[in-house]
């Protein structure tokens, strides 16, 4: 039986648009029962500028807070050397860089062009693979931008290709709004995957449509294995205006458990996680 590998980012992609403060605590305890739930790879937080973000302002606080179990890793992500070191001192088992394939939400959301994002990007993934810290790329409007309208899926596989060979271990293909539809998709992997291996690629879509189940069902029909999702679907973009939740945790579990694929996930301890993040969940 084939295994799907799940990254928890409910505690970091999830949380980070959310208005109202999350108390420390709160993050810690959440983090916690991830951990128990058979998740092998959760994202926990960014070392971002927390004037731009400043719900993961507590990131080391958060890190440090955590209790660690055996055979998760605990992953961050970096804009920067400034929060490459961040991640470092606070003992991160990986890092995660993010560009756009959109220049509109580049600019929006990193203040500069594509190419530029990627020329800061290569002295941080040089020097965390120099200290041995595997490297995770997120390739964001993977369909849609909220300000260009349509991605040209060569763009996506082209700028795919580009983080890999800058030493990135796996592209994130991120369906940054939640409005496409399968064969949007299709289109964009079609093209994806005859440039870059289907191992090498993990699917992150939103829900906003209700169509982020189907639109993982696209990707496993192309090989992908690797899905993030949140925990009780928290999230959105705060680049992305109406952008909604990632894909619920426990829908992806369940699904690819219909479909025939074994995950490590214990849908009980997964639900008991659930009870904390559903609060402060936009869409459950």
């Amino acid at each position: 039986m084939e295994t799907v590998r799940i990254i928890e980012v409910g505690p970091r992609d999830g949380l980070q648009s959310i208005a109202a403060p999350v108390p420390t605590e709160t993050k810690i305890n959440l983090i916690n029962a991830l951990s128990q739930s058979g998740l092998k790879s959760i994202e926990v937080t960014s070392f971002v500028n927390p004037n731009r973000v400043p719900q993961l302002a507590d990131a080391t606080e958060v890190m440090g807070g955590i209790q660690r179990s055996e055979g998760v890793r605990y992953g961050v992500l970096v804009p920067n050397m400034h929060g490459l070191n961040g991640a470092l001192a606070a003992q991160a088992d990986e890092i995660a860089v993010f560009i756009a394939a959109s220049e509109a939400f580049s600019r929006a959301n990193l203040g500069c062009d594509i190419e530029t994002s990627l020329i800061r990007l290569e002295p941080v993934i040089e020097a965390a693979k120099r200290r041995g810290f595997p490297v995770r790329g997120y390739l964001s409007c993977i369909t849609h931008c909220p300000y260009d309208g349509a991605t040209e899926p060569k763009q996506v596989a082209g700028l795919t290709r580009r983080l890999l060979d800058m030493g990135c271990y796996e592209i994130s293909l991120g369906e940054t709004l939640g409005n496409a539809f399968p064969e949007d998709i299709e289109r964009v992997l079609t093209n994806v995957t005859r440039a870059v291996p289907s191992n090498q690629l993990a699917g992150h879509f939103h829900d906003t449509k209700g169509r982020g189940l189907a639109n993982v069902e696209v990707a496993l029909a192309h090989g992908i294995r690797t899905f993030d999702s949140s925990v009780a679907g928290l999230g959105g973009c705060p680049f992305a205006p109406g952008a909604a939740g990632n894909v619920n945790t426990r829908h992806l579990a369940e699904l690819v458990h219909d479909l025939g694929f074994q995950t490590n996930v214990d849908l009980q301890k997964l639900k008991a996680a659930e009870t904390i993040a559903v609060p402060f969940a936009k869409h459950n």
